[in-house]
């Protein structure tokens, strides 16, 4: 479940181990001041959040090292024996030779979290780490259920759950606040789970590679659904008809950027320019920008649906096969042979 894997998540980042969390190595926490809203961006944290003598070691002037802090008239102050500045422990995280730092590919959610452990350790413990998270991403984790255990996420406005195992999802467990859903590469096959209750404000949703059949599903890529949505990635999915699936598009008015590649309609060779005439409002189709020439090219062609034929023809070149005996080779032979000519023929059969 999403439950499991992102509590294995936090566990991986070890906000309660050295350097981070409440512990002898950051001496006496003092009383905490908290203001304003426990909610903000990690990377935004107001310094009237961060604990008092956290606060007091970061704003004196830089200086010392590991385990000094700096004294304000200039003159170095020594920590007590076994503890270290704020500063000190930041730079345990920051350093990539450190044995604490987080690998290279590690998100800056993740980094950011990590030292509001070690400036604002109170907000990382028990419910509140809850309301720290605005971006969240679990992909690779074999997830097949997003469960209610989401919810806590309050302040969530961005989730990719890419790579995972997802096939059914109940929109009742997204977080109201989302803004970018991003499903890529999992087994959704449904969308009526997720279109019940969908977050009102969501501005992309991300169902590239997936199992989206059309036209079962068309119906619920309308504004109805997704008044704000910005952004739509279907690529790589089974969606076939063209017509039907353009007719529900159109109701998205505030739609720009669209993915379709890779799906079967995608074949059809007046796909591309249909799609640009027929919503005018759109501004990047399969990674291509629309220039306005190639919208005045295709102008018309959305009134002519009968050129949409439901047939396409491919080609396939095939460029070399192995393990057949060259025929030059033995053409070379036959000709100072004064034997009679000999024909070799062969079936090479091709699984498309």
């Amino acid at each position: 479940s999403f439950s499991a894997a992102f509590q294995e998540h936090l566990g991986c980042l070890g906000l309660q181990d050295f350097p981070c969390g409440f512990g002898s190595w950051v001496g006496d926490t003092g009383d905490t001041a908290v203001g304003g809203s426990a909610g903000l961006s990690l990377s935004l944290l107001s310094p009237s959040l961060q604990n008092k003598s956290h606060f007091d070691a970061r704003t004196r002037p830089r200086g010392g090292r590991l385990g000094l802090g700096p004294h304000p008239t200039g003159q170095e102050e020594a920590l007590p024996p076994g503890q270290e500045s704020p500063e000190a422990l930041v730079e345990l995280l920051r350093d990539p030779r450190s044995p604490w730092a987080l690998p290279p590919d590690c998100s800056p959610q993740d980094q950011h979290l990590r030292e509001a452990a070690v400036l604002t350790p109170e907000l990382v413990c028990g419910s509140n780490i809850f309301q720290t998270f605005r971006s969240l991403r679990i992909t690779g984790k074999r997830v097949e259920e997003v469960d209610e255990g989401l919810l806590q996420l309050e302040q969530l406005e961005e989730l990719i759950l890419s790579a995972n195992q997802i096939s059914r999802i109940t929109s009742s467990n997204l977080p109201r606040t989302l803004k970018v859903l991003e499903l890529c590469c999992n087994a959704v096959a449904d969308l009526q789970g997720l279109c019940a209750q969908p977050p009102p404000d969501l501005q992309h949703l991300g169902l590239g590679y997936n199992r989206l059949c059309g036209p079962s599903q068309d119906e619920y890529l309308t504004a109805l659904f997704w008044p704000n949505l910005v952004s739509l990635d279907l690529s790589f999915n089974n969606l076939t008809d063209l017509l039907g699936l353009v007719s529900q598009l159109s109701s998205l008015q505030k739609l720009r950027i669209l993915l379709l590649q890779g799906n079967p309609l995608a074949l059809i060779p007046t796909y591309r320019g249909f799609l640009v005439d027929s919503l005018p409002k759109l501004s990047i189709l399969d990674d291509i920008y629309i220039w306005p020439d190639e919208r005045h090219q295709f102008h018309g062609l959305a009134r002519q649906p009968e050129l949409i034929r439901s047939e396409v023809r491919v080609v396939v070149s095939i460029g070399e096969i192995k393990g057949v005996p060259d025929p030059s080779a033995h053409q070379q032979l036959e000709v100072s042979s004064e034997f009679p000519v000999i024909t070799y023929s062969y079936c090479v059969t091709y699984e498309f």
